[in-house]
């Protein structure tokens, strides 16, 4: 029997109007659940099928909001192709296919020394974004110490390079500086359909703190998913209850009303 989120959170949710609001979306550990490695994850027909529909009762206003890069995000959701946030904020695609970039691609000596097998081991799986590297140790928890020492040990030889240290579910991510998905939702309302509208965001690690915390800036509307945040609006408890809220807001509506 499929179980669905608690009844006043799925409330919440059902009673937004898609004619005013922009749907803000993490992808890993939100809409999807998280896999053993970024390649060994389930987008299903069902929900691809939601999100189509409620694009189009949106007037376009559905966004992915993600730390993957945008072509990733494209290969995932197939043959969707929403505007997007990618790579914590770094590249943003707009409803046009306007790209937009924010940050410079990391020094390829630093990313290959990031990504050195032979010093992470075979279970940490790299994943090279350019504007950022992520080291995931689902499989292999007990190096997380040790992977530290390794990230620090690189960023100390590349002192000069401007870098940030982002952490987190079971992954150390090197990045460019000041680039967030806070500040990239700022500059998506500024444009067409989103702008004018109730930005609406649902997300699930330290990754998405930035967007949470624009929101009662901004008026919009916070949801998590089994993690607690500031000021939410509710709590989902895991994707596939996520993935039941977004099939039903755009069943149980219609277009044009």
């Amino acid at each position: 029997m499929q179980t669905i989120a608690n009844a006043p959170v799925m409330n919440v949710f059902a009673r937004l109007d898609l004619k005013t609001i922009a749907l803000l979306l993490d992808v890993d550990g939100t809409m999807i659940d998280i896999g053993p490695s970024p390649t060994e994850v389930q987008v299903s027909g069902v929900l691809v099928d939601s999100l189509r529909r409620l694009f189009a009762l949106t007037g376009g206003a559905v966004a992915l909001v993600s730390g993957r890069p945008i072509a990733d995000l494209d290969r995932l959701f197939a043959p969707l192709r929403l505007p997007v946030i990618g790579g914590h904020g770094a590249e943003m695609r707009l409803r046009d296919n306007e790209m937009l970039y924010w940050a410079k691609p990391l020094p390829a000596e630093l990313r290959r020394q990031l990504a050195d097998v032979t010093a992470l081991g075979p279970e940490v799986v790299v994943e090279d974004k350019n504007y950022s590297i992520a080291l995931h140790y689902r499989k292999a928890p007990h190096e997380a110490e040790r992977l530290r020492r390794h990230v620090a040990s690189k960023r100390k030889t590349f002192a000069a390079e401007p870098t940030e240290l982002l952490l987190g579910k079971a992954v150390i991510e090197v990045k460019r500086p000041g680039i967030n998905k806070g500040e990239s939702v700022r500059k998506l309302l500024d444009y067409a359909p989103f702008k004018g509208r109730v930005p609406v965001f649902i997300g699930d690690d330290v990754t998405d703190e930035s967007v949470f915390e624009l929101l009662p800036e901004i008026g919009g509307k916070g949801f998590s998913v089994n993690r607690y945040f500031p000021g939410l609006s509710g709590t989902f408890k895991d994707p596939a209850q996520v993935r039941h809220a977004l099939q039903s807001l755009a069943a149980n509506a219609q277009v044009g009303t």
